[in-house]
């Protein structure tokens, strides 16, 4: 088992799915109250878009946080190709 590791992003990824899970709740009772299913489309894609924001947060927090952990003592040359798998996968 990994040890618990101070992660920096934690406040905001808890901040954008509690914001998520507001609209999902919100969702529903458009379902129950009838509401059109443009409306309902709408509101699923934004709750879908902020999941995936969180998502991409925390994989980009851990590569921060544990990958700089495992690789902070190599050399510049040979961490490059960390740091460039890093900055790639902003791209996700």
């Amino acid at each position: 088992m990994s040890k618990h590791r101070n992660h920096h992003a934690r406040p905001d990824i808890i901040k954008r799915l509690k914001r998520a899970e507001g609209h999902l709740r919100s969702i529903t009772g458009m379902v129950e109250a009838g509401r059109t299913c443009l409306d309902i489309a709408q509101q699923l894609h934004a709750v879908e878009k902020a999941v995936t924001q969180a998502k991409k947060q925390l994989i980009q927090d851990h590569l921060d946080v544990c990958l700089e952990d495992a690789v902070g003592g190599l050399g510049r040359e040979q961490r490059r190709p960390i740091d460039e798998f890093k900055q790639i996968t902003k791209y996700l």
